[in-house]
């Protein structure tokens, strides 16, 4: 029976998993709390499918530890009521129907059947419970995933690239439904190369590169560190603009049809401009979008570069 009273944690010290001589993950220590979504963030090879194969006992560390819930996953005696996880959605039995894959499993853990059409009505497949996996579109296949991750209504859930094949309804569900689970207490672990998504979704991220901690901080303070407070402005004298703007700290750039301004506010560019006559068509304070301060802090990161 679960310990309501219990924090529900991912703690990783130290983790480090090496294969030969390549190191896949580099002495990671960070923690995954309850109430909040969690992204895991970085580019191919980073080492987050590794990192979560390790949380879940499927890989043996190197060195280091990780535990859920204060314990190794291969200690807990009911692991699916402990931990729901979507590694491989497609890794199923493709005979089977997705009841009879649900209902196996449950079985399988002292699960009421009663859970089994829950899950499957949660998760949008009660048209389709009795049809062949192997018939499955991936969108049907990541939900079906999704209901196995949920089986065992465990309070920890880790889901690599769940939105991957889903169409932009289906992307909205998952978003709402990780922020419930969160907002009921759950420890929500979620990786996903869907920047503009991650940014909706999560409020904490953990990013690495080459297996190595790159930032473990809210996403707003994430988006902050890379911001450049760039300013857009659209002006019928942009020459005369650009030159009274102009100072050792300010960086004055044509941008085409407007001038991006660096070091100034938008305040400040347009007290200055009124107080010359200068009229103004736009003035808009620009903020980094997730997806570029990602960029920018993994720049050195990625597996494979495009030359430029």
């Amino acid at each position: 029976m679960r310990d309501e009273g219990r924090t529900n944690v991912i703690e990783a010290r130290g983790l480090t998993k090496r294969y030969g001589p390549k190191t896949a993950v580099d002495g990671l220590t960070f923690s995954v709390q309850p109430g909040i979504v969690t992204g895991f963030l970085g580019p191919n090879g980073a080492g987050k499918s590794t990192t979560m194969r390790m949380i879940l006992g499927l890989d043996r560390p190197t060195s280091g530890t990780v535990t859920v819930n204060g314990k190794r996953y291969a200690d807990h005696r009911d692991p699916l009521h402990e931990v729901g996880a979507l590694l491989e959605a497609r890794a199923m039995h493709t005979g089977r129907s997705a009841y009879n894959h649900l209902l196996a499993l449950a079985r399988t853990s002292g699960i009421p059947k009663s859970r089994v059409l829950e899950v499957i009505d949660a998760v949008g497949l009660h048209e389709v419970a009795r049809k062949r996996i192997g018939a499955f579109s991936l969108g049907m296949g990541q939900r079906l995933g999704i209901a196995t991750a949920l089986l065992g209504d465990p309070q920890t859930l880790i889901l690599d690239e769940p939105v991957n094949g889903l169409d932009p309804e289906g992307i909205r569900w998952i978003r709402e439904m990780l922020q419930t689970l969160a907002a009921e207490g759950r420890t929500v672990f979620v990786s996903s190369h869907l920047m503009s998504e991650m940014a909706l979704t999560a409020q904490h991220l953990i990013v690495i590169g080459r297996g190595r901690l790159i930032a473990d901080a809210a996403v707003a303070d994430v988006i902050a560190g890379a911001s450049t407070n760039q300013v857009r402005v659209r002006t019928t004298e942009p020459t005369r603009l650009r030159a009274l703007l102009s100072a050792p700290d300010v960086a004055v750039t044509d941008n085409g049809d407007a001038l991006a301004v660096r070091g100034l506010t938008t305040d400040q560019v347009g007290l200055a401009a009124a107080a010359a006559g200068i009229p103004l068509l736009e003035l808009t304070a620009q903020q980094t979008s997730l997806e570029e301060a990602f960029m920018e802090m993994t720049r050195g990161d990625v597996e494979f570069e495009v030359p430029a």
